[in-house]
């Protein structure tokens, strides 16, 4: 069973270069305290995939792709067989992952059901279970392993609330990013400030985090700054 919690019929920003439609998946394996989507991790399946597949049908021609995201979609292992149906009808697919669920993540990259993944590096190892209340980091890091090692086209991106990350922090995953020798762009997000309650019920940051002081050693860009 999939958990598709909802789904967007159209975006111009989440998928590069693509239109896409956007499939929310409910439940997730972290915690992190920034997250907005808490009606997602916390939710229930709240549509079928066929009514979904359905819509698809008529977007052919005029959607380029689909994006998975959450919640965490790679926590549902028959995420393989609702992309090969997407991917059948001619669509592109980008995954938004945590890296955690490496064997799902693998074999849809093996079987080529992906076109581009988003991977989040949620914090450097020393913070990775404050941050997200999952003890994985080990997984994680396999999977950035895989991903740079494999062909696919993904970016690496961590989104920074500066009551939780710092300066320090970020060039501590930059020097991570380094040594695995990482050739994308590091895309570095504000938290991005909504009235929606996030799981930590943090407030508003009291500070942008310093551009200046971050090691700009790879190549990178700024989002919501």
């Amino acid at each position: 069973m999939l958990g598709i919690y909802s789904f967007q019929k159209f975006s111009t920003l989440d998928f590069p270069g693509r239109l896409c439609a956007i499939v929310w998946f409910s439940g997730c394996n972290m915690r992190c305290s920034y997250c907005y989507n808490k009606d997602v991790v916390f939710g229930k399946k709240q549509i079928e995939e066929e009514e979904f597949l359905e819509f698809l049908k008529k977007r052919v021609g005029l959607l380029d792709g689909v994006t998975f995201t959450g919640g965490c979609p790679t926590m549902y292992p028959n995420l393989i067989n609702f992309a090969k149906k997407i991917k059948e009808m001619g669509f592109e697919i980008k995954l938004d992952t945590n890296g955690i669920n490496f064997e799902v993540i693998k074999d849809l990259v093996e079987k080529k059901l992906i076109d581009y993944i988003a991977l989040d590096f949620k914090a450097p190892k020393e913070k990775f279970y404050e941050i997200t209340k999952n003890r994985h980091y080990e997984k994680f890091e396999k999977t950035l392993e895989y991903l740079i090692n494999s062909d696919i086209e993904f970016e690496v991106r961590t989104t920074v609330h500066t009551d939780l990350l710092n300066e320090e922090d970020i060039n501590k995953i930059i020097d991570v990013l380094i040594k695995k020798d990482y050739k994308g762009i590091y895309y570095i997000q504000n938290f991005f400030e909504t009235d929606k309650e996030t799981i930590g019920n943090l407030p508003s940051q009291k500070r942008k985090l310093n551009i200046s002081k971050i090691n700009k050693l790879i190549p990178m860009e700024f989002r919501n700054f």
